[in-house]
């Protein structure tokens, strides 16, 4: 309910930033205005009506170009979710594919999703030495929604992390209060303590940089982005190195694309023991893309029931 009150407690301005109407506003006008050149007896109340349908079912951006799927984080967890309910069996047969042959499947939903990215969320996986390993379908697929939705706070704590490394770091001008790492968290056992340890570490402790930098890195990352791109909520990333006096830079997103709390957050994939079940509805695979004159963003409106 906090959510909704927050809402109401926008002005105007707030509230169209907060929730990118005026891009859906302006990608729908566009989309009508490219199909009545098709079909000028196209009745625009029902054209809108169906591509803000689509939007709010997270089905449309199926199909479209990856400057519109990375515009607002809704579709970036649209899209996450579009391509697990379309590409799920993989999983379910146990395949190990390449990153190229990852790309190769998000290209038939998004013909031109940068391949770049694609190798940063493999190296979340197998870390830089080894990008052209084999991954199995779970593991690229939480890995791809922290990177996807995460891009810009991982770009701008990578290039953070690396002045760490080289001693080349200077504080913003802002001054953030660093939190203490002493209150109390979740119990954990001391197995998933130590996995925890290993993952952030790199399973080194002369690796990586202090924690309390890494820290303080982050957090005036997420002070400063003002709301432009997503960052993982602060006690989330306190929670990932209570634990440790160290971090790795791969060792962290590692630890961040396995907790359950992104999947929270994000919203876009369920937990990952129910990662292979099937939903009560289907979108439409690849191979069974309608050839309608409907547009791009229209044509993800229509699901048919799962098996």
């Amino acid at each position: 309910m906090s959510g909704e009150s927050d809402r109401f407690s926008l002005s105007a301005e707030q509230y169209l930033a907060k929730y990118h109407v005026l891009t859906y506003l302006q990608d729908g006008i566009a989309q009508l205005l490219e199909h009545r050149e098709e079909n000028p007896r196209v009745v625009p109340a029902r054209f809108l009506s169906d591509y803000f349908k689509s939007v709010v079912q997270g089905n449309h951006t199926l199909f479209r170009e990856y400057s519109y799927i990375q515009k607002t984080p809704h579709n970036k967890a649209s899209f996450i979710r579009v391509f697990w309910k379309c590409f799920r069996h993989i999983g379910r047969n146990g395949d190990l594919l390449s990153a190229k042959e990852y790309r190769s499947l998000i290209c038939l939903l998004c013909p031109d999703f940068p391949l770049e990215l694609v190798q940063k969320t493999a190296r979340i996986i197998l870390m830089e030495d080894a990008v052209d390993c084999l991954m199995s379908f779970p593991d690229f697929l939480y890995a791809f929604q922290t990177q996807f939705f995460y891009e810009e706070f991982i770009e701008k704590l990578n290039s953070s992390y690396q002045a760490l490394m080289s001693g080349t770091y200077r504080p913003g001008q802002i001054v953030i209060a660093v939190p203490t790492l002493s209150v109390p968290f979740q119990h954990k056992s001391q197995a998933a303590v130590s996995t925890a340890q290993d993952e952030v570490q790199g399973n080194s402790t002369s690796d990586g940089v202090d924690v309390h930098s890494f820290l303080e890195a982050a957090l005036q990352i997420i002070h400063t982005s003002n709301d432009v791109f997503s960052c993982p909520p602060v006690h989330l990333i306190k929670d990932l190195v209570s634990s440790v006096d160290r971090v790795t830079f791969y060792g962290f997103l590692i630890s961040l694309a396995k907790h359950e709390g992104v999947n929270t957050i994000i919203a876009s994939l369920p937990d990952k023991s129910a990662v292979m079940e099937e939903t009560d509805q289907e979108l439409n695979s690849p191979a069974q893309r309608p050839k309608s004159s409907r547009p791009k963003s229209a044509m993800a409106v229509a699901v048919q029931k799962g098996p």
